[in-house]
């Protein structure tokens, strides 16, 4: 399902750069069996991620493009790296490039943020999660990244685990108690439930009534400090909300389990990358046949 995800990602994302007309520029400047070669080059310290879609732009482009890894996803690079060579058909080298640095950049931007996340919370138990907060059709790139980086996927989307949050309290009535019967006795039987509460009575209230894991939202230090000693280990709890690079260290000291991060993927910016032409082959011309003698 998720290549399925991909696939569409892509030939949408293609159908938007190259139109009905394709890529007018090359067509007009370069012949269509000329060959060359091109090198997918980082110009900063990053984490490797999307290879995978840059691949797959090329191929449905031309599918006898060949491209060749000399990086792996989740590999952290230095300025100058190569990380990929491709060679085919110059036109289809050149109408793959954008969108393809598209994907890889903004893949590695969210791995690069995952991995320095991780990096400040080295030697806890805490867990970073992130969260659905991805760039519309980009998901399965961008959680995969987060992959990348070292950091761990929440939910993929609304099929997949049960989440109450503020509007679904606000749905059935204003009731915790209420909103956790309910998923109980309708959820999927195998799915954790997990709810969001504001302050330490809505704690108290889910932890009575069967939570499986609480989000904390947006509450400050001391209420979490409060939140942990209140909860004593009898559930999971999770921070979301108001989480930072500079934040982390401290909630990874308080005891919480995980910590959710949008920033992670609706943040992080696109690393600097460029696919660069590294030698071109003009097409062989055919051989004029000699005229027969009568």
């Amino acid at each position: 399902m998720q290549q399925d995800y991909l696939d569409r990602l892509i030939d949408l994302a293609l159908d938007e750069d190259l139109g009905a007309a394709g890529d007018v520029t090359s067509q007009a400047l370069i012949p269509p069996d000329a060959e060359g070669s091109a090198e997918l080059v980082a110009k900063e310290q990053l984490v490797l991620a999307g290879l995978d879609a840059f691949i797959r732009v090329f191929h449905k482009v031309d599918p006898d493009v060949e491209v060749e890894l000399v990086k792996q996803d989740g590999q952290e690079i230095k300025p100058k790296a190569v990380a990929a060579r491709c060679h085919g058909r110059l036109r289809s080298l050149l109408a793959a490039e954008r969108t393809a640095l598209n994907l890889v950049q903004r893949a590695a931007g969210i791995a690069t943020l995952a991995q320095q996340a991780m990096t400040s919370v080295r030697g806890s138990k805490m867990q970073v999660l992130d969260t659905r907060k991805t760039p519309p059709g980009m998901r399965v790139v961008a959680k995969d990244a987060v992959r990348m980086g070292g950091a761990t996927n929440h939910r993929f989307g609304l099929f997949d685990g049960v989440l109450i949050k503020d509007n679904h309290i606000a749905a059935v009535g204003g009731s915790i108690s209420e909103a956790l019967r309910r998923a109980k006795a309708h959820g999927p039987r195998l799915c954790k439930i997990e709810i969001e509460v504001t302050n330490l009575k809505q704690l108290a209230e889910a932890l009575e009534h069967g939570a499986d894991v609480v989000m904390l939202d947006n509450m400050d230090d001391a209420q979490i400090r409060e939140a942990v000693k209140l909860t004593g280990g009898r559930v999971p709890l999770e921070v979301s909300g108001g989480v930072t690079l500079d934040r982390l260290p401290r909630l990874a000291k308080m005891g919480v389990d995980y910590v959710s991060m949008g920033a992670l993927t609706h943040s992080a910016r696109a690393m600097d990358l460029s696919l660069e032409i590294t030698g071109t082959k003009k097409p062989r011309r055919a051989r004029a046949t000699p005229a027969t003698q009568g």
